[in-house]
């Protein structure tokens, strides 16, 4: 990518899409850019580990249709990072992120995510690393605080430690991580979620670039955060109700004219998946994203139906992989609110 265009990409986006893991591999990403342009997406978080001795080709793959896109890691040695961060901005990625907020027992097993909070000195030196190493932002994606932690203090230090490496750039899920007890799934919905103590944070740190994240399911509710923070980070809702982001572009990067319609979004698609199958990738590895197209549509329904029973075990060509995803879409009326 050229200079330019990397300095665009570095422009901050008030609207991204969160990191989900086992959500939002390439091909979700390139689905939810035919849908907004310019709302930063992010990878599902990858480790270190992962890159320096698994498949790095098949792991950090993207289109470059992606753009803004960011890379997030996960992992807690400095050389580690800053190795995998070089190999990240060599391939094109737009940011650097780094993974504070995961609470899965393989995560902390291998001493990072949501650990992370109890050491703040140790991601300032990640942090510190990673900016020595590459040319784009290196930001945290963080919680409020783990387990018995104090809310505001753990909050406020982390970031201050943070900040000092030199890190800019920070997005808080609003909730505190309960490392024992809850399963991380319970740990995007059980703990509660404490907006206010962000809003502070930004109002105590003006200096610094904070985006909120955490049950933000629709633009209106975004860009009532936007008057507290620089940026929200849309999470589950953008994957289980996709279309929610097609304003975005008019709400807020000023962009002109109409959305696409959903059923331009499939015709978009649809010269993806041919594509990509005929590059050897399972109909299904497309299909599992673009579920939820068309909820609040009549038909939708019948969309999910004919997907879930058509796209698992296809083995025909890339033409027939189209034509299988564009009749499904025939079933469905776009021209009214009535949920199927």
């Amino acid at each position: 990518m050229d200079v330019d265009k990397r300095l665009k990409n570095q422009q901050v986006a008030p609207i991204s899409v969160a990191p989900m893991m086992d959500w939002t591999d390439r091909h979700e990403r390139y689905f939810l850019r035919l849908i907004s342009r310019h709302v930063r997406l992010y990878t599902e978080m990858v480790t270190t580990a992962a890159i320096v001795h698994g498949p790095r080709d098949r792991l950090l793959a993207f289109d470059p249709a992606e753009h803004p896109v960011a890379l997030q890691l996960g992992g807690s040695d400095p050389e580690a990072l800053a190795e995998c961060a070089r190999i990240g901005v060599d391939l094109g990625y737009d940011e650097i992120n780094l993974n504070v907020g995961c609470p899965s027992d393989r995560v902390q097993s291998g001493r990072f995510g949501a650990c992370l909070m109890t050491e703040p000195d140790l991601v300032a030196r990640c942090v510190a690393a990673m900016r020595a190493a590459v040319d784009v932002p290196v930001t945290v994606k963080h919680r409020i605080a783990i387990d018995d932690m104090p809310e505001w203090e753990t909050l406020k230090g982390f970031v201050d430690t943070v900040s000092s490496a030199g890190c800019e750039r920070f997005i808080v899920h609003a909730r505190k991580a309960w490392l024992q007890g809850l399963s991380p799934r319970e740990n995007r919905e059980v703990p509660p979620l404490h907006y206010g103590l962000v809003h502070r944070l930004k109002a105590e740190r003006p200096d610094l670039h904070i985006s909120i994240n955490g049950g933000i399911e629709t633009l209106d509710a975004a860009a009532a955060q936007l008057a507290h923070v620089d940026g929200v980070m849309i999470g589950r809702a953008a994957y289980q109700n996709p279309f929610i982001m097609a304003e975005a572009d008019r709400m807020f990067f000023a962009a002109e004219g109409e959305p696409p319609s959903r059923h331009a979004v499939v015709d978009e698609y649809c010269a993806y998946i041919a594509r990509q199958t005929s590059a050897g990738v399972p109909l299904i590895s497309m299909t599992r994203h673009i579920l939820g197209l068309f909820n609040g549509s009549r038909g939708a329904r019948a969309w999910r139906r004919y997907l879930s029973e058509n796209a698992p075990g296809f083995s025909g060509g890339p033409g027939a992989a189209a034509r299988l995803v564009h009749d499904a879409a025939q079933l469905v009326e776009t021209d009214t609110r009535v949920a199927a």
